[in-house]
């Protein structure tokens, strides 16, 4: 028999997030709903999984005009993947409160957070203690402090720090993937498809990665950490720190791997395809308009953009 007291699994949340896109955006026949329905009886989980995932898209509201349920409908759709489901609901949420399930499978964590941000937005925070904290795009986290220590728990996205080095209590950092401790250290946190992103610019960082050793890391090194606590050196094709100055900044990123950065400035879909996908990307662009991003891509490479809508958007060949 069933453990009805567990949590749902991730499958399962997937699953009533699949369900959600086809009952509200789609056109559900009687036979679509008598498979939801079987669906919604095959397991406790997956009516608790249901009810967590509809009750939080119940936030949804202002639906923008030019999203419209034909972007998802007839000829013109593709097969939309699990992250783009997750993307398209994030856009319609007030305030980005769904963009929590690419990585957290019910998102309480994220939407009861001491700071968040919305997808585009970035926030400037000072703790308590004098620390200057950053928030990237769609991020969140939480900030707690006591007599003995600091403490930053990164619920979701993009966190730089720069502790301040006159408080002598230790600022312990709280990731998915592992802890880290500093009391001087300016670093930036990223979480990415493969685990976290360490980049260390000043003072000195300990990381204590799942199962694996400690590991000092010093300024000018940037680390990709994964789930299982293995990290190497990253190479990378930008400047990590950019975003703190509001700039995206690149050399010789491929136009896909261009693309994907970009999307997470901008609500709803940015596809590039793959013909174009190894294009090279140079230079420094302000996130703050990133349409003017797209027009100088347009510019620069033989690439044209194809407005679906103003969330729906391709980069093909020109």
């Amino acid at each position: 028999m069933p453990n009805s007291d567990r949590a749902p699994a991730q499958a399962q949340v997937d699953q009533a997030i699949e369900w959600l896109v086809k009952l509200r955006f789609d056109s559900p026949n009687p036979a679509t709903e008598q498979q939801f329905q079987q669906w919604l009886a095959r397991h406790p989980h997956n009516a608790q999984a249901w009810q967590r995932v509809s009750n939080l898209s119940d936030e949804l509201a202002g639906l923008p005009n030019e999203l419209s349920r034909r972007t998802l409908d007839g000829s013109q759709r593709q097969r939309v993947s699990r992250r783009d489901h997750l993307k398209l609901l994030a856009v319609l949420a007030v305030g980005g409160s769904l963009g929590w399930a690419a990585r957290d499978p019910l998102g309480l964590p994220a939407l009861i957070a001491d700071s968040s941000t919305d997808t585009g937005e970035r926030r400037q925070l000072q703790g308590s203690d004098g620390s200057q904290i950053q928030l990237n795009t769609a991020s969140a986290i939480d900030l707690r402090y006591s007599a003995e220590q600091r403490q930053l728990t990164l619920l979701r996205g993009e966190v730089s720090l720069a502790s301040n080095p006159d408080d002598n209590r230790p600022f312990h950092i709280s990731t998915r993937v592992g802890d880290l401790d500093t009391r001087d250290g300016q670093l930036m946190l990223r979480e990415n498809d493969q685990g976290l992103l360490l980049a260390v610019r000043g003072g000195e960082v300990t990381l204590f990665p799942a199962s694996t050793a400690p590991r000092l890391v010093h300024a000018g090194e940037t680390l990709q950490v994964s789930p299982s606590g293995r990290y190497q050196l990253a190479t990378l094709h930008g400047d990590p720190w950019g975003w703190t100055d509001g700039v995206l900044s690149v050399q010789q990123m491929p136009l896909g791997e261009f693309c994907a950065e970009l999307a997470r400035y901008r609500p709803g879909l940015l596809r590039c395809a793959p013909d174009v996908a190894k294009l090279k990307v140079s230079g420094t662009y302000q996130l703050g308009d990133t349409e003017q991003i797209l027009r100088l891509l347009a510019r620069s490479l033989p690439v044209r953009i194809d407005y679906r809508t103003r969330y729906w958007v391709s980069v093909g060949a020109a």
